[in-house]
């Protein structure tokens, strides 16, 4: 007898909201954006070192911190320390490498491609890029000056 889930793929909805008045003119704004069908969601807070440390792995199958590249459609890093950055570091198939600063209290959102998720999604060289994109592989953080405590959100389709 096969067994049945508990549960059903859901949407995952994000909402940005900029909100500012200058000279008494409204600037703001609200975009919205869906993930549908997604099936798994994993939240957690890590304490990043200041020795840099693999954080998420993608590969063909699933495990203990490693996902499978096309079924991420969504992943946030928010910086829960006050005081200190954490560098994030994004590298993909080829060993391209891009390394982005996350203040304190500041987040960063990586949207995965609609059809691919995390496949195919970025390239980064020294010179002109060739936009070869490669899939992502890993993601590595290390904290500046003292470790920093990390949220992470991933959200994947089945």
């Amino acid at each position: 007898m096969a067994r049945k889930s508990a549960y059903t793929a859901g949407t995952l909805t994000l909402t940005f909201q900029e909100s500012i008045q200058l000279n008494s003119k409204d600037y703001g704004s609200t975009q919205t954006h869906t993930f549908t069908s997604i099936s798994n969601v994993e939240r957690r807070i890590t304490t990043v070192t200041t020795t840099e440390a693999t954080i998420m792995t993608f590969d063909t199958v699933m495990g203990a911190g490693q996902y499978i590249p096309a079924k991420v459609k969504y992943i946030r890093f928010t910086n829960l320390d006050d005081t200190n950055h954490i560098v994030l570091t994004f590298a993909n198939e080829a060993d391209d490498e891009v390394a982005i600063k996350l203040d304190a209290g500041q987040t960063f959102i990586w949207n995965g491609d609609n059809s691919g998720g995390m496949v195919d999604v970025m390239d980064a060289k020294d010179s002109a890029l060739s936009l070869a994109l490669g899939d992502l592989k890993s993601i590595t953080a290390d904290a500046d000056t003292a470790s920093c405590d990390m949220e992470i959100f991933v959200a994947e389709v089945a």
